[in-house]
């Protein structure tokens, strides 16, 4: 007999809404702001992980990356445009707000982000108002796929992974999960998403 599914782990980016700042936007504002990108990504890579670690802050991560050297606009500028990037996905925010009334769920988010953006997404989405837990890399010290990460939010959601499913846009980070006994589920769209929790939820 399938255990009664009780928990339901979140991926941020790619699930509840845009990423926080992907190679895609990136590239965006490599020509907003006329970067050198092949310049930047290489910084990029040697110091995002410390920030997603919550090792360093966001002005740490620009300072390192971009404004090591004179630029032609302010660091506040640069930080509001990427801030800005943030929308939210109202079709599947709705969704999941709904499945916790219907199954009575507690809902969970295990995503990698850096603090500074991580706060101003919450607020953006709105998330606190149907989240119950975060548990966001920078907050806790590691970065999905490490298994830590799961570990800490089946631990402070007193929950077994057998009794919670996991969804993200990143096959990587579902295997992770999955290896632990957690049911996982591989975001690709709202339909199929729909319908793989279902599968658990009504079986």
């Amino acid at each position: 007999m399938m255990a009664k599914i009780t928990t339901l782990f979140l991926d941020i980016g790619g699930v509840l809404m845009t990423n926080g700042w992907d190679r895609y936007m990136r590239e965006n504002a490599a020509q907003a702001f006329d970067l050198d990108l092949v310049d930047f990504e290489k910084r990029h890579r040697q110091f995002y992980d410390s920030y997603e670690q919550g090792l360093t802050t966001f002005d740490d991560y620009l300072n390192k990356t971009l404004f090591w050297t004179e630029r032609n606009f302010s660091k506040e500028k640069f930080k509001n445009y990427v801030l800005g990037q943030s929308k939210p996905f109202p079709d599947m925010i709705a969704f999941f707000v709904q499945l916790k009334k219907d199954f009575g769920l507690r809902v969970a988010a295990i995503s990698n982000e850096g603090r500074d953006l991580i706060e101003h997404r919450i607020k953006v989405a709105n998330l606190k108002s149907f989240i119950d837990d975060f548990f966001i890399s920078s907050f806790v010290g590691f970065q999905k796929p490490d298994r830590r990460i799961y570990h800490i939010a089946l631990d402070v959601t007193q929950t077994l992974p057998r009794q919670s499913i996991f969804i993200d846009d990143r096959i990587e980070n579902v295997n992770a999960a999955k290896e632990l006994g957690i049911k996982g589920i591989h975001q690709t769209s709202l339909s199929a998403t729909r319908k793989a929790l279902f599968s658990y939820l009504n079986p």
